[in-house]
C-alpha cells in the first residue's frame, strides 16, 4: 500500500490547517458601524423640540443599544472578534452614552455633573483597556454588565416626553444606581489592570462590558 498522503490531506504528524481570521466586513463588525452612524440621528431627533421626536430619539436610542448587545455575541459564537472589532465597539459603545448624556445635560434634563463623572470613567477606562490589551482582556464582570444595563434604563427614562415622563424621583433614583455602578465597577477595572500589568491573571475574555 502506498504511503503517499492524498492531495490535500494533511501528513501524518502535521497540524491540522489553520483556521483562516475573519475579515473586518462581517456582521459584528457591521453592527458596530450601525451604531457609530446612529449617534448623529440619535442626537438630532434629541435636539428638535417635539413629544414626536423625543420619543424618535428614544426609538434610535433603543435600537442601537440593541445592536451593542448583538454585535459582541455574534462575535464571540460565530468566531467573528476582528482588531477592528475591539477598537470600534467600544468606541460605538462610548459614542453612544456619551452623546445621550452631553445632550441631556445641554438640554437641561441632566445635571452637568453626573454626565462629568459618567464620561471621565467610561472614557478612562477605555484608555486603560487599550494600555494593556497587549497583556490581554479583563474579562467582563457581572457589576461591569449591571452598569450597562442601569446608564441604559436611566437614559431612556430620561429620554422619555414629559407626557409620558416617570416621577422625577424614579428618573433621579435610576441614574443614581447607575453612577454609583459605574465608579464602583470602575475602579475594580483598574485594579484588575494593575494586577495583569504584574503579570497576575486577570481573566481573559472579549467582551467589552466593563
Amino acid at each position: 500500500m502506498s504511503s503517499e498522503t492524498a492531495p490535500g490531506t494533511p501528513a501524518p504528524g502535521t497540524p491540522d490547517a489553520v483556521t483562516p481570521a475573519p475579515g473586518n466586513w462581517n456582521i459584528a463588525n457591521i453592527l458596530t458601524v450601525v451604531r457609530i452612524l446612529l449617534v448623529p440621528v440619535f442626537v438630532l431627533c434629541l435636539t428638535t423640540p417635539g413629544t414626536e421626536w423625543k420619543l424618535a430619539a428614544l426609538a434610535v436610542f433603543g435600537v442601537a443599544s440593541l445592536t451593542d448587545l448583538v454585535d459582541g455575541k455574534l462575535a464571540r459564537s460565530r468566531n467573528l472578534v476582528t482588531d477592528f472589532g475591539k477598537i470600534a465597539d467600544p468606541i460605538a459603545d462610548k459614542a453612544l452614552t456619551g452623546a445621550a448624556l452631553i445632550t441631556l445635560s445641554a438640554i437641561g434634563e441632566l445635571p452637568g455633573w453626573v454626565t462629568a463623572l459618567i464620561l471621565i470613567r467610561e472614557f478612562g477606562i477605555t484608555a486603560l483597556r487599550f494600555a494593556v490589551i497587549s497583556r490581554g482582556v479583563i474579562a467582563a464582570s457581572q457589576g461591569g454588565k449591571l452598569k450597562t444595563l442601569l446608564q441604559i434604563a436611566a437614559i431612556c427614562l430620561y429620554l422619555l416626553p414629559a407626557s409620558f415622563s416617570p416621577p422625577a424621583i424614579l428618573k433621579e433614583i435610576v441614574m443614581g444606581a447607575a453612577l454609583v455602578v459605574t465608579l464602583v465597577t470602575g475602579a475594580d477595572y483598574v485594579v484588575r489592570a494593575v494586577r495583569l500589568g504584574r503579570g497576575d491573571s486577570a481573566g481573559d475574555g472579549s467582551s467589552n462590558d466593563s
